[in-house]
């Protein structure tokens, strides 16, 4: 295993997600369960863990049929027309 690689993603992804929604929404969900917390970890790691899951096979998938310039090309478009709409509030 690249443990470059893999500390890096953690690194990233941990501090992306401080604060989102997600935690947020976690946290409620602890504060109304009673008496165990138990089960929302459980649940909220499981659901993190398949949602990461499919963003790597996906991702797998796409970079074995579209070729990397084209990714980062679409992306970086795709950021900017986001950007756009949101300046002018249509998004």
């Amino acid at each position: 295993m690249d443990w470059k690689v893999a500390l890096s993603t953690f690194g990233l992804i941990f501090f992306a997600e401080l604060g989102d929604k997600t935690q947020l929404t976690t946290m409620t969900l602890a504060a109304q369960s009673d008496p165990s917390v138990w089960p929302v970890f459980f649940g909220a790691a499981s659901a993190l863990t398949l949602s990461a899951l499919l963003g790597v096979v996906f991702g797998d998938a796409i970079t074995r049929l579209v070729p990397a310039q084209y990714l980062h090309a679409g992306a970086g478009v795709a950021f900017i027309a986001l950007g756009i709409l949101l300046i002018l509030g249509k998004f």
